[in-house]
Formats: structure tokens, sequence, C-alpha cells
């Protein structure tokens, strides 16, 4: 797991419910269990802050970073994704974003996160508009036409604009693996387990998780395939995501403490 991507996961699955912010050996503490060391934390640190993601800021408890409202956003919206929250139904229409120009890696990277699918080098559709994807496209500088679309009487269906966009095979097998794979991390954690075991766990399983930002994005029920792995996936990460955040948030909580402790004592990160 690289620093930089733990931070993000941090900052909006722990850090952005308690202000946003957090002292420096707060974020070399949290990261530590899933095997980061503190190095890698501050040069991450260092990169999202040329980055416009994070802001230094002076704490009571010492140096630290807050996220900016870019970053904020940003967290938002994957946040609402990850859980699943504010999602109403589809009403039959798609954004269509018709950009002039091929997109660069990077930009078109950008778009699978907001959920947008390639038609063609010049055709992107998602089945729900984001509200970010115009600043997305104004930074790439970009110039495109933006529409509202539904499928004339006669025409191929919504489902064939599904089928072009988006490889369900694939990502169907990517739900079967995920499961596959975090089953024993998670299982393995019972009320014998220590509040770090159940936060390095919960930690990877939602890092995983939240890859499927960038892969699915979130088609409504009347265009999957039936019996979508997704629905299943779904269901154990939320069933083990729930059952470990109370010692997950404990552990959270003592790391921001012990900090602050130690700066008002004035030691300092390791």
């Amino acid at each position: 797991m690289q620093a930089r991507s733990a931070l993000f996961d941090l900052y909006g699955d722990y850090l952005r419910p308690r202000g946003g912010r957090a002292p420096v050996a707060a974020l070399v503490k949290l990261l530590a269990p899933l095997g980061i060391a503190p190095p890698a934390v501050r040069t991450a640190v260092s990169r999202m802050v040329r980055q416009g993601w994070l802001h230094p800021l002076r704490l009571v408890s010492g140096p630290g970073y807050l996220l900016t409202p870019k970053a904020a956003r940003r967290l938002d919206e994957a946040s609402s994704r990850i859980y699943r929250t504010g999602r109403g139904g589809w009403d039959g229409r798609f954004d269509l974003i018709v950009p002039t120009a091929p997109l660069a890696r990077r930009d078109a990277r950008k778009l699978a996160f907001l959920g947008y699918g390639m038609l063609s080098e010049h055709a992107w559709v998602a089945p729900r508009a984001a509200d970010e994807v115009d600043a997305v496209l104004a930074e790439a500088g970009i110039a495109y036409e933006r529409f509202s679309a539904a499928h004339a009487a006669g025409s191929p269906g919504a489902v064939d604009v599904v089928g072009r966009a988006w490889d369900l095979t694939e990502i169907g097998q990517a739900y079967e693996d995920f499961v596959t794979t975090q089953r024993p991390a998670v299982t393995a954690v019972n009320a014998r387990s220590s509040d770090e075991e159940a936060y390095a766990a919960r930690f990877q399983l939602v890092h995983a998780w939240r890859s499927f930002l960038f892969r699915d994005p979130q088609l409504p029920p009347s265009l999957l395939p039936p019996r979508w792995p997704g629905t299943t996936a779904a269901a154990f990460f939320d069933r083990h995501a729930t059952r470990l955040r109370p010692s997950a948030d404990r552990f959270v909580d003592r790391c921001l403490a012990s900090a602050s402790r130690g700066a008002r004592m004035g030691f300092s990160e390791p």
C-alpha cells in the first residue's frame, strides 16, 4: 500500500469526521500498523501539500495538516460511494461528455473515478451526473460538450451502452476476488483481537474496496446482469466494515490523544 493512497483513506475514513486535521505524529502512528515507515509518510504528506490536498497548520499538539476544501469535497464524494449513501433511483438518462480531444491517461482516470466510462476517445458516459466533472475537465484544459441523453425509440438500449463503456465481466470477477482475498484477514479478527489488529484489518478492507471507485460506476440494478457479484461483495464489505469500526475508532482516538500528549511533553514523532 502506498503512503499517499493510505493517507487519502485515513483522512477520508477516520480524520474527516474528526475535523479533517491531525498532527504529523498521529499520522505516523496511524500508518505504522500498515507497514508504512515515517519517512514515507512525511514524503507523501509533502506531495499532497504541493498538489493542493493538504494544508499545513500549527495545532496545539504541534505541526499538523488540514484537508483543503478540494480534498474535503473529493473525500465526501468517495465516502458516499464507498458506503452507498445518498444514491437515488435512475431516471433512464445518461450524462454524456464529448471532449474535443482524447483525454490523457491521468484525466481519463479522474473521469473513471467519477463514474464515467469511455464509449470512444470522444465520448464518455455515466449513469449519473457528477458535480466535479466540469472542474476536472477545465483543469485538464479540455474543451467539451455535455448532454443529458436518453434513447430514442427503436435505438439500441441502455444495456448496449453499458456493455460498450464498461467490462462488467471483469468487474464482476474483481468483486469475487475481493471477497476471496479479504475474507481470511477480516474473519480472523474476533473478540480476543486488539484494537490495532481490528484497525489494520478494516483499513485494508476499505482500501481494497475503494479501488472499485475507479472500476464500478455503480449502475442501477436494471442495467446489471442477474446475480451480480457486486451485491454479494457489498454485503460482505458492509458487514465487516461495521463490525470492526468500534475497535478501529478506539485505536484512532488513542493515537490522536497519544500524539497530543507527546507534543505537550516535548516529545517528537519517531
